[in-house]
């Protein structure tokens, strides 16, 4: 079974392959990383987990064994939020794996690093990921613009046991 995993030092091979593989697939519905990203992917790898260190983000990978079959990450941790992040394999797309990982991340995000609120955004067109953070609790608040394309704000209250209550 598919399981969040804290991103760690050896997880940059996978890491880089899922990146690679699913790169013209991310691209349809979410700004490319440039090929900047690829080349210096092993500075950028080293640079997050220095900010995972920090307390500053947590980064997960949703891992099947050793293969990597997404990410779900909390960005930006401030004053008890954050910004949570994701994205999935198109191989594993619609199996329901995106909107189990991001109730885990909730889960982690209350229980294990103490916060209580998330926030998160997604482009307009992107239905399927509007729909996982509906199904997970977020709520909409608000448009907003990534990279030139409309988009959507989402929030959601977490309490101590990971479990959202929708804002007013």
């Amino acid at each position: 079974m598919p399981r969040l995993r804290l991103l760690r030092p050896d997880h940059a091979p996978a890491l880089l392959a899922f990146e690679r593989e699913n790169r013209a697939y991310f691209a349809a519905s979410v700004p490319d990383r440039g090929d900047d990203y690829f080349a210096h992917f092993a500075d950028r790898h080293e640079a997050l987990l220095a900010e995972q260190s920090a307390g500053l983000c947590f980064f997960h990978l949703l891992m099947d064994g050793d293969e990597v079959l997404g990410r779900f990450n909390l960005v930006d941790v401030a004053d008890g939020s954050a910004d949570l992040g994701y994205r999935v394999a198109e191989r594993a797309a619609g199996r329901g794996l995106a909107t189990a990982a991001v109730r885990e991340a909730c889960a982690l995000a209350a229980g294990e690093y103490g916060l209580t609120g998330l926030r998160a955004a997604t482009t307009l067109d992107n239905t399927a990921s509007r729909a996982v953070l509906t199904r997970t609790g977020f709520t909409r608040c608000g448009e907003i613009e990534l990279s030139g394309r409309p988009g959507l704000r989402f929030e959601r209250r977490l309490d101590a046991e990971g479990e959202g209550r929708r804002l007013p």
